[in-house]
């Protein structure tokens, strides 16, 4: 039953950060995700010094805060005239930092460290159960990583129109009434959301894996929207699944092997696509040549 947890834990990890990832990677702000996932920390620090508990709404909420501070910063600093990547790297790192010293700093009197917030350790999950009027549920960690899914089910199937056109065309979606920012602030907090609902099962370094990798094989294997979600997910369930017996074979890391296993699936997606595939250039490049000397 154990391995059962595992997989289904690390299969909802994928599904939440998979179809996020895809409207990052549409909109070019991939980095934004791994900025988000270390840039959370000091909201779970603040929230860890504040309460003196574990308590996962907490971390939500801590997480959430700091990671629209953290989009809202990197827009200032954007607009202010510096570019991209370095608003990315100043904002994360800085934030990241003070988590860091935080934690560092009141670890003595709080049941946290670096390691349980940042690597996570999947294995365990099956023994943080939730008991609910005497009856033992399951892993906690399903409960709350479902309860994030559904979140962000919700919030793609209401709201599915407006993110399609905010990624494809933002101008177009603004001259129709619809307000791009708070969409866009909405897809950060999220990211944020499931960041922090991963924390503890997969960490929050291997999270940035499952939110770019399976949205970047699906991208390449598909020019619909609906079709990229689809196989977001399912790659990612398939990382998940072939993650873990690969740790069991090799008797290495869970959440390491899980992420390594959607590299080799984006490197098959790199290599087969039908259209975007390097197979499928080379292909295209040879009929030319042929087309050009006849």
């Amino acid at each position: 039953m154990a391995d059962v947890w595992i997989i289904v834990t690390g299969t909802l990890v994928a599904a939440a950060c998979g179809m996020l990832g895809c409207f990052l990677i549409l909109r070019k702000m991939a980095m934004v995700g791994d900025a988000i996932s270390h840039s959370v920390l000091p909201g779970i620090a603040i929230a860890f010094l504040v309460s003196s508990s574990r308590d996962s709404l907490l971390m939500l909420i801590g997480a959430a805060a700091l990671g629209l501070i953290t989009v809202f910063l990197i827009q200032a600093l954007q607009h202010s005239g510096l570019q991209s990547d370095a608003s990315i790297g100043i904002v994360f790192t800085a934030l990241f930092a003070v988590g860091v010293i935080l934690i560092s700093r009141n670890a003595a009197h709080i049941d946290l460290d670096l390691d349980c917030v940042l690597f996570g350790e999947i294995a365990y999950v099956q023994w943080d159960t939730w008991v609910w009027n005497g009856y033992d549920m399951g892993p906690a960690a399903v409960w709350m990583l479902g309860g994030t899914l559904l979140v962000v089910l919700a919030a793609i199937l209401l709201f599915y129109k407006q993110f399609k056109l905010c990624a494809f065309d933002p101008a177009l979606a603004a001259a129709v009434g619809i307000p791009v920012a708070l969409f866009h602030y909405l897809l950060m907090g999220l990211v944020s959301l499931s960041t922090v609902a991963s924390f503890e099962s997969v960490g929050a370094i291997l999270v940035v894996g499952m939110l770019i990798v399976p949205a970047s094989a699906a991208y390449l294997l598909t020019d619909r929207l609906s079709v990229m979600l689809l196989l977001s997910v399912l790659i990612g369930a398939a990382s998940a699944a072939g993650g873990y017996y690969a740790a069991k074979w090799l008797d290495a890391s869970i959440a390491g092997c899980m992420v390594a296993v959607a590299g080799l699936l984006f490197v098959l997606a790199f290599l087969c696509s039908p259209s975007h595939g390097l197979a499928a250039r080379l292909s295209r490049r040879r009929r030319l040549k042929s087309a050009a000397a006849a």
